[in-house]
């Protein structure tokens, strides 16, 4: 599973001098249209199994915006496989042509299967799974999210050997495999920041399931009240650092993060003279669904 597209670069970023580090993007975002970022590093060897494997099926599980949803959907039409995405919420089974992510993701060929969020709370109990199994036949499963060891497994070659020269990496955090991935393969002295886009304490735990070194914290500041929450300000930064940079941000994940990062330079958190890389994981096919909830509440839309 190799792309032969647009190489992930290292982008500098415009920061006033007085500011006194240095910050670059690596643009995971282009590395294909629609399977970018981490999502194609999560779902690189977890394919490679379920072809090992002889499945024919991939079988994942995401919200109505998810950005795993529409990549595993890309990802096996692209590859061979047959997709299957369980999908939380009953009520968007009659809603898929007014939602930008689950319409690319059945035009790709995926298969929905949508439940109740209560059900979705069981989704990885045995009973649950095997009710999939006994409706739809054989399958790989990919967790929500894509984060198994496969995935972080793929998540470690993010990071380069012209990344050495790196003190801090920053990722946004959701299901705690990029940021496992990165810490595996942090050089000597790096120190690995993640931005979670969720409330919560659990994910210190999900991560120390995947790594042994200590060189790493969450930054919890940057959450915005929680998964796929925004505000004006936030609009309005994502807005102004693409103007600045060319550099698209989404609102949920990358955008948080670059917020985040902003901040605490501003508020001098980073000794002077650091190198900072910020790892951009895509996620940009979420901004249209987000636009459309911007619009309704009639707040300012992310260009």
């Amino acid at each position: 599973m190799i792309f032969q597209l647009e190489h992930s670069i290292n982008q500098r970023i415009n920061l006033p001098e007085n500011f006194g580090v240095e910050l670059y993007v690596k643009r995971e975002d282009r590395i294909h249209p629609f399977i970018s970022g981490n999502k194609y590093r999560k779902l690189k060897y977890n394919l490679q199994e379920a072809g090992r494997l002889e499945y024919k099926t991939l079988l994942t599980f995401g919200g109505a915006y998810s950005n795993h949803i529409a990549a595993v959907a890309a990802a096996g039409k692209a590859f061979g496989f047959n997709t299957i995405g369980v999908v939380r919420g009953e009520e968007l089974q009659s809603k898929i042509n007014e939602n930008v992510t689950l319409r690319f993701a059945q035009n790709e060929g995926m298969q929905f299967k949508f439940v109740s969020r209560e059900a979705y709370r069981d989704k990885t109990s045995e009973s649950f799974l095997n009710d999939l199994k006994n409706e739809f036949g054989s399958f790989y499963t990919i967790p929500e999210g894509g984060t198994n060891t496969f995935a972080v497994k793929g998540c470690e070659e993010i990071l380069s050997e012209e990344d050495k020269t790196f003190d801090v990496i920053c990722c946004a955090v959701g299901t705690g495999g990029t940021i496992s991935g990165l810490i595996n393969a942090s050089y000597g002295n790096q120190q690995i920041l993640g931005f979670p886009a969720l409330k919560g304490d659990f994910l210190k735990e999900d991560i120390s399931k995947f790594v042994a070194k200590g060189n790493w914290k969450l930054i919890t500041d940057y959450h915005f009240g929680g998964y796929a929450k925004i505000n004006q300000a936030l609009i309005g930064f994502i807005n102004s650092f693409k103007i600045e940079n060319d550099i698209p941000l989404d609102p949920v994940y990358t955008g948080k993060m670059m917020y985040g990062i902003y901040n605490l330079i501003e508020n001098g958190y980073f000794s002077k003279g650091s190198k900072i890389l910020a790892i951009h994981t895509g996620g940009l096919q979420g901004i249209t669904g987000m636009n459309a909830t911007l619009k309704k509440k009639k707040l300012p839309l992310i260009q």
